[in-house]
């Protein structure tokens, strides 16, 4: 798999995806949103026409944050959440959550801080994301905004990777397939 590439074009915009094994028997093509302004403002208008009426969007710490940001300004959302990595000096009574996500291979905190729990409860959310693969860190950030009282009525990310793709309770732009070993 060594020097082994993907090409994806996803709302026009064409990138050779690096393919990385993660697992032995199992590799993914690295697909990165951070500092991809191009894919991000292309991508973004498309998932903002298929959201239902939101209050807010939350995303998980850290790739989805630009996604999150240019949906929301497109929205006139003035404010998005993120569910950080690990609980932060200034969170005031975080609500946390463990994940284990495909490309991290372990478990790992999602805090949500105690005033933005405060903001989305009784509200209409959102959860995106780059990439929902397994649904692992999608189910891990919905837990939170449930946990925090707001109701969860769109799951939406720029690409489905593997079977992710055929749920039918999200929302994506393209596919992206596994790469078995």
């Amino acid at each position: 798999m060594e020097n082994s590439i993907y090409e994806l074009t996803v709302a026009g915009v064409t990138r050779q995806l690096p393919i990385i094994q993660i697992a032995p028997d199992l590799a993914i093509a690295s697909f990165v949103i951070l500092g991809d302004c191009e894919l991000v403002t292309a991508a973004a208008p498309l998932l903002a026409e298929k959201l239902p009426e939101i209050d807010y969007i939350v995303t998980a710490e850290a790739k989805g944050i630009p996604l999150a940001n240019e949906v929301s300004r497109l929205l006139g959302l003035p404010y998005y959440i993120v569910a950080r990595k690990s609980i932060k000096p200034y969170m005031r009574t975080p609500l946390t959550d463990e994940v284990n996500s495909i490309t991290t291979q372990k478990t790992q905190s999602l805090c949500l801080d105690g005033k933005d729990a405060m903001a989305i409860r009784g509200r209409r959310v959102a959860v995106l994301d780059d990439v929902i693969s397994t649904g692992a860190s999608l189910e891990a950030v919905e837990r939170l905004v449930e946990k925090a009282g707001a109701e969860v009525v769109a799951r939406a990310a720029i690409l489905a990777e593997g079977d992710a793709a055929k749920r039918e309770d999200i929302i994506f732009l393209e596919e992206l397939p596994l790469f078995p070993l």
